[in-house]
């Protein structure tokens, strides 16, 4: 998107590889390398990075969202890039060898990229910082989200939350495209399909979802946990278990559990899990569901929408 829209708020169609390749043909021709768009269409790829801008005109900031996905129940043989959460929670990241997932605060990236190119997520970030002014008027609008919703009273603001998985291996791409039958010779047209983009984010996003713990946004007092387990006839000792798992997530997050208990015992922590996620707590769910439905309906973002 940077080298067509010089931003990434923006986002890539389909019909924009015609012009890409012939971008890139000009590119490289300026730097005494000579090609054609044929070659460029067809040359192997050896690492592809998917990704999705969600915005959030609601009154929701992206900080909420990372939250829920910091509580994940992520494996411990993906090393999880704590200082990234750390640095204000405006970032989450894990990573292994050969992928990386990662979600961030888009335009507070863009502001720390004022101040150093090396403090934000996001590389060349120095071309769109032209776009912060226009950005952050809009985040601190009052009425932007009545405008951009319908909705009267409502005092949201304009965010965006990206969701990146970053393949960086083409022994990765081969093994996750099998695994989701997704068909391609990995080459760089083949690989430019929203389709396959929407399929990998999707599936990242089950993974996510798979790990997180419902206990862990059951928001009610004490004693009403007490109660509705009793009233959903749970033996005392399982509920003696699920109160107490309730209260040592005030202390520790799941993350940092799962480390204390798998230094004794993995299957422990696995069974713990498994025993907590069958009580069935009618829990609020769907705490991602704004992040799911940008990705199922895969619309373009077009920053000018917002903007004018």
């Amino acid at each position: 998107p940077k080298l067509l829209f010089g931003n990434n708020f923006n986002e890539l169609k389909y019909k924009d590889f015609k012009n890409l390749t012939q971008k890139l043909v000009n590119v490289l021709k300026e730097m005494g390398i000579e090609t054609t768009t044929a070659v460029i269409s067809a040359a192997p790829i050896s690492a592809v990075h998917y990704s999705k801008n969600i915005p959030l005109t609601d009154g929701s900031i992206p900080y909420h969202f990372i939250n829920k996905i910091k509580e994940a129940n992520i494996k411990l043989t993906l090393d999880v890039n704590q200082t990234d959460y750390r640095n204000d929670g405006h970032s989450y990241k894990w990573h292994c060898n050969s992928y990386e997932v990662v979600f961030y605060d888009k335009i507070r990236d863009l502001e720390k990229a004022r101040a150093s190119d090396k403090r934000c997520l996001e590389k060349d970030s120095a071309i769109q910082l032209n776009l912060f002014e226009s950005l952050n008027i809009l985040r601190q609008a009052p009425n932007f989200a009545k405008a951009s919703s319908g909705k009267q009273g409502d005092r949201g603001r304009l965010e965006f939350l990206r969701m990146e998985v970053r393949l960086n291996k083409r022994s990765k791409i081969k093994q996750l495209f099998k695994k989701l039958k997704i068909k391609s010779d990995l080459t760089f047209k083949s690989i430019f399909k929203p389709a396959i983009s929407k399929k990998i984010l999707l599936h990242y996003l089950d993974e996510l979802e798979s790990k997180m713990i419902p206990l862990v946004d059951y928001k009610v007092h004490d004693k009403v946990l007490v109660s509705e387990l009793i009233a959903a006839n749970f033996p005392p000792k399982k509920i003696m278990l699920i109160f107490g798992f309730k209260k040592i997530l005030e202390i520790y997050n799941t993350r940092e559990l799962h480390t204390l208990f798998n230094v004794k015992n993995k299957r422990s922590w696995q069974r713990l899990i498994a025993e907590i996620k069958k009580s069935n707590l009618s829990v609020n769910q769907g705490s991602l569901e704004v992040i799911r439905e940008c990705i199922v309906l895969f619309k373009p973002i077009e920053l000018t929408k917002y903007i004018n």
